[in-house]
C-alpha cells in the first residue's frame, strides 16, 4: 500500500490541506513519516551542498527511498525547499512577535528587549542559515513564492514593532518630551531591514575586526534609540 494513502485517519497538529501530496491525496501515518524524512534530509543536504546542485535522487537515496516517492510528495527540489520555508518562516514569526510583544520598553528593562531582539535576529538567521541564503537568492531573482514567504517571516514582527513606536511617540507628548514625527511603520520597516541584513552577513563584519557580540550590542543600541526616543539606561 502507497505511504500516501495509508493510515489517513491518522491525526497531527498540521492541517491535512497543508501536507497534501502532489496526486492530492493526504499522506497518512507513514506518509506522513515519509515525508518529514524526504525535508530533513532536503534541509541536511541543503546545509553543504549548493542549492541549485541539489538532485532528488541524491534525496531519496539520503532518505532511504526512492525518486518515485520523493515525487509523491513534491513535484521537484524547490518545491521541498520552499515547504521547509514556509514551517522556518512561521516558527520564526512567532518567535521574533513574541520578543516585541511579550517584551518590556521602560528602563533597562526595555533595554533588554532591545538586546534579546537583536539576539533573537542574529540566532535565527544562524539556526537557518541554509535556508535564508536559498531565499535570499531566490527573491533577487524574483522567485514570487520565496519573496511571499521572506515577507510572512518579517511583516507581522514589523507591525508589531511599529505599534511600539506609536507607542511610545504618544507617550513623549503626554510627558512633553519631544515627539518623533516619522512614520512608525516606516520607522519599523528601516530597523527590520538593518536587522534582517546585519543578521544575514554576519560573517561579512568580522574580517574588519567586529564579532558578533559587538554587532548586538549596536544592533540593540539602534533598536532602542529608534523604538523609544531615550539614551541608553545607565549600566546597559
Amino acid at each position: 500500500m502507497s505511504d500516501v494513502a495509508d493510515d489517513t485517519s491518522s491525526t497531527t497538529a498540521v492541517p491535512d490541506d497543508e501536507l497534501r501530496a502532489a496526486d492530492g491525496r493526504v499522506p497518512g501515518r507513514r506518509g506522513r513519516a515519509t515525508r518529514d524524512r524526504l525535508t530533513t534530509c532536503t534541509l541536511n543536504m541543503l546545509r553543504d551542498t549548493n542549492y541549485r546542485d541539489l538532485k532528488v535522487v541524491d534525496i531519496a537515496r539520503e532518505a532511504g527511498t526512492s525518486p518515485a516517492t520523493f515525487y509523491q510528495y513534491f513535484p521537484d527540489v524547490t518545491a521541498a525547499i520552499v515547504s521547509l520555508a514556509e514551517d522556518m518562516a512561521v516558527d520564526g514569526n512567532t518567535r521574533l512577535v513574541d520578543l516585541v510583544r511579550s517584551g518590556a520598553w521602560e528602563g533597562a528593562d526595555g533595554y533588554a528587549t532591545a538586546v534579546a531582539i537583536a539576539e533573537g535576529f542574529i540566532g535565527f538567521w544562524e539556526s537557518n542559515a541554509a535556508l535564508m541564503r536559498v531565499i535570499e537568492l531566490t527573491v533577487a531573482e524574483g522567485d514570487q513564492r520565496f519573496r511571499s514567504i521572506r515577507l510572512d517571516l518579517l511583516h507581522e514582527f514589523t507591525v508589531a514593532l511599529a505599534k511600539v513606536i506609536a507607542s511610545e511617540q504618544a507617550s513623549h507628548l503626554v510627558t512633553g518630551r519631544p515627539s518623533d514625527p516619522l512614520d512608525p511603520m516606516a520607522t519599523a520597516s528601516v530597523l527590520v531591514s538593518m536587522l534582517a541584513h546585519v543578521a544575514a552577513h554576519r560573517d561579512g563584519f568580522e574580517p574588519y575586526g567586529m564579532d558578533a557580540a559587538q554587532l548586538r550590542a549596536s544592533m540593540a543600541h539602534i533598536v532602542w534609540t529608534t523604538v523609544t526616543g531615550q539614551p541608553v539606561p545607565a549600566g546597559s
